[in-house]
């Protein structure tokens, strides 16, 4: 069974997500864009990626462009940076590349982020096409036109808003994922519910076995309901003026954790603890009830996902000074995401450096 979502930009259409099973469609959409035979197309890659997708991807779009190259990147949150966007530019610029040609993004965060970024700034913008292979990636950093890359540890602090022609997922790409890997996009997922669907969450934690056992339907639904959070939210504040700035719940803690870690705790552990830490102060400052801190803590274990730091190398108040290197930060005031209660979050600027302590200690053991 395939789904289709519509992101609009500005109130109009923008570009579709495709949610299917196969890539035996790509080609069909990517002809009904407009893409012909006098274009040429580069598929960004990585080195986990490419043995498993890049030749099946590069077969089904064989004889449909006049060139189809690849450039295949270390895989690595540390190779996220602007030495290798500056090789793709010189990959793009050795196979003539110009403004009519664009690129594909196969694979999970890293590559959708830093293709955007490198689409986006290559002779002032190319186009570029979304092929999400991680959990993390198709329900969260495909979504939304955020590309960027780190710059020196700090995450996404360099990059820009372009939106991507098309989002296509095949889900049959996710039996191949490590099952770390896969938990890690749950991180993002619970936070969908946590911060606008309470029934979305509760369904996703009453259907954790089949998830976790990777079931085609249960994986199609529950995707794609993630989709449809993440497009609204991005559809009414495309730039992040504000509403948008919801979907950072848990990460203002999480980015620091994973920064502070090298990196060796995935995208989604950190999530899931920033979650963690943002929801017991929801609960010890604000009106979040305690069962509800229970549920998130049941759903996260349920998933693989961390509950506290097991022997960090860092202290609490690291990770505190480490917040303030955040690209969320608002006038020298953190700009942090609390619950109400399940499904309805806020920004607030309020909280004082000793409570964002507490919370931050609330995960160490």
């Amino acid at each position: 069974m395939s789904r289709l979502l519509t992101v609009e930009y500005e109130g109009s259409p923008c570009y579709q997500i495709h949610i299917e099973h196969t890539f035996d469609f790509l080609p069909g959409i990517l002809r009904d864009l407009g893409y012909g035979p006098d274009r040429k197309v580069c598929i960004v890659t990585d080195s986990n990626v490419a043995p498993l997708y890049l030749e099946e991807l590069k077969v089904r779009l064989s004889g449909m462009f006049a060139h189809c190259s690849a450039y295949v990147i270390p895989a690595g949150e540390e190779y996220k940076n602007t030495d290798t966007v500056g090789q793709g530019y010189e990959h793009l610029i050795r196979h003539a590349f110009d403004r009519k040609d664009f690129l594909i993004a196969l694979g999970g965060g890293v590559v959708g982020d830093l293709t955007g970024f490198t689409a986006a700034t290559y002779l002032r913008g190319i186009d570029f096409i979304q092929v999400p292979t991680t959990l993390l990636s198709q329900v969260d950093s495909s979504i939304g036109g955020k590309t960027g890359v780190d710059f020196m540890q700090y995450k996404n602090m360099v990059g820009a808003f372009y939106m991507p022609k098309l989002v296509y997922m095949n889900l049959s790409v996710l039996k191949s994922l490590p099952a770390d890997q896969f938990f890690s996009g749950m991180g993002e997922i619970l936070k969908h519910g946590q911060i606008k669907d309470s029934l979305y969450f509760r369904q996703v934690t009453e259907n954790n076995s089949a998830i976790a056992l990777k079931n085609p339907d249960a994986l199609e639904e529950m995707i794609y309901g993630s989709c449809m959070i993440k497009r609204d939210v991005v559809q009414r504040d495309p730039r992040e003026q504000g509403e948008r700035a919801l979907l950072n719940f848990g990460h203002t803690i999480g980015h620091a954790i994973e920064k502070l870690s090298g990196f060796q705790l995935l995208h989604g552990q950190c999530v899931a603890l920033g979650m963690l830490g943002a929801a017991y102060l929801s609960c010890r400052y604000g009106t979040y009830p305690e069962e509800q801190l229970e549920q998130l803590r049941t759903a996260i274990s349920a998933f693989q996902l961390p509950l506290c730091l097991e022997q960090p190398e860092f202290s609490p108040e690291e990770v505190l000074a480490a917040t303030k290197h955040d690209k969320k930060m608002e006038s020298g005031k953190v700009k942090f995401i609390l619950l109400s209660e399940a499904g309805k979050a806020y920004i607030t600027k309020e909280l004082t450096e000793d409570q964002i302590l507490e919370g931050i200690r609330y995960l160490f053991p």
